[in-house]
């Protein structure tokens, strides 16, 4: 029996999401949620939630590429916690240091520079972390 998991990247202006499936172990990008200063508006994430009714919630947690922390990566905790304290749904956080390099590298393969707008590399890169996480094993069903 599947179930249904979001990801979000977290950012300071645009906060990436996507749905999707542990039985495929695949992601779908939902449009980005613009933020002010890594505020959302929580009732467009509320709605989504509302909308998915996923089991288990993903962040994408920003770290240096030799596994230090960053400033953005305590902000993404932070953003994980309000998620877990605002709408009790299991949040774990998923290493993705190379998504948003990735994200960018497979948009630019499908549609070149003209494609690389900064909403679709925020929704592929919240894709790329819930596959990789889906891959990852951690979860039961």
């Amino acid at each position: 029996m599947g179930f249904t998991a979001l990801a979000f990247d977290f950012g300071t202006r645009s906060i990436g999401c996507a749905v999707g499936q542990s039985i495929t172990g695949t992601a779908q990008a939902l449009p980005a949620f613009k933020a002010q200063d890594g505020i959302p508006n929580w009732d467009a994430i509320e709605k989504c939630l509302r909308e998915w009714a996923p089991r288990v919630i993903v962040v994408g947690l920003p770290l240096n590429m030799d596994g230090t922390e960053q400033p953005l990566t305590l902000r993404a905790r932070k953003f994980a916690n309000r998620l877990q304290g605002r709408f009790n749904i299991p949040v774990q956080l998923q290493d993705e240091r190379l998504t948003t390099t990735e994200a960018r590298d497979e948009i630019f393969s499908r549609g070149g520079f003209r494609a690389l707008n900064k909403s679709k590399v925020d929704g592929i890169s919240a894709c790329l972390i819930l596959e990789s996480w889906f891959a990852s094993g951690v979860f039961e069903e």
